[in-house]
């Protein structure tokens, strides 16, 4: 959203920049781009979706550490055998070497986590930004469609915020605002009540879905 308002911007401040007549001629809309994104129902789908394969991801992991805390305790008990002096100078040797593989089949389960856990992030991140980056593409293809029939030159975000955070568009008096007739468009049909919130507590290998 902040890519699209840093190619928009410049447009709108040279438009600023022209005659009063240049800017007669130029029919103005605002659209609210994060609420017809949170609101899109294909968003809800792809986000539960998302949900869903975190959820696995996070069941693999568990299973993953719960084997390891398995190994560490077996390791553990070899350790204190191979210094248990009721047995064997030969049995405590052998139990060392026991003791030292298992350490080393340890450190390599640890090592497979570690790199499960980070592969899992990635996957996830490159999801998000594959539904994020499609749904986009759809909703500006219906504001593009709707400003057109509308005859209107431009079409403004007004929740879309500068690099220092702010907001962009500072008062808008809500005429030919395009947001629910689209939203609406985009939902017509939807196999999903599109009422409902988005759920936002992602599992713990996930991250916000944060903001288009």
């Amino acid at each position: 959203m902040k890519k699209m308002l840093r190619t928009i911007l410049p447009v709108f401040l040279l438009m600023a920049c022209l005659g009063g007549s240049a800017l007669a001629q130029t029919k103005i809309a605002t659209v609210d781009l994060r609420k017809m994104f949170d609101n899109y129902y294909k968003t809800k789908l792809a986000q539960a979706a998302i949900q869903e394969h975190a959820a696995q991801l996070d069941k693999d992991d568990k299973s993953m550490k719960d084997d390891l805390k398995k190994g560490s305790d077996d390791y553990q008990a070899l350790q204190q055998q191979a210094n248990d002096q009721a047995l064997s100078a030969d049995e405590r040797d052998r139990r060392k070497q026991a003791a030292a593989d298992k350490l080393k089949e340890l450190q390599a389960s640890k090592a497979a986590i570690d790199q499960y856990e980070r592969q899992a992030q990635t996957t996830l991140g490159e999801q998000r930004q594959r539904m994020r980056e499609k749904i986009l593409t759809e909703i500006k293809a219906a504001v593009a469609t709707k400003a057109k029939a509308g005859g209107f030159t431009l079409v403004f975000d007004t929740a879309g915020e500068t690099v220092n955070g702010t907001m962009a568009i500072v008062y808008s008096n809500g005429d030919n605002d395009l947001t629910d007739d689209i939203l609406s468009q985009l939902n017509a049909g939807a196999p999903i009540d599109t009422t409902k919130p988005l759920t936002t507590a992602p599992p713990s290998l996930t991250n916000s879905p944060g903001n288009p």
